[in-house]
């Protein structure tokens, strides 16, 4: 299936039989990291590298709650 880039437009083919949801894949013409976000309609999103696998990083302990 063809889709663009959302950075730069730029074509990408992608067999949504080879990626699943979560996957990261790259643009060849930009290189920006993309997120699967959806294989059933295809759809990429743009890895916010900040906050990319940091999601448990900004919950409280259960020793920090007690005090």
């Amino acid at each position: 299936m063809s889709i663009v880039c959302p950075e730069c437009d730029n074509p990408l083919d992608i067999d949504v039989d080879d990626v699943e949801e979560g996957e990261i894949i790259q643009c060849d013409e930009c290189g920006i990291d993309l997120e699967v976000v959806s294989s059933d309609p295809l759809e990429l999103a743009p890895v916010d590298e900040e906050d990319y696998g940091d999601e448990d990083e900004d919950l409280p302990l259960d020793d920090e709650e007690d005090e």
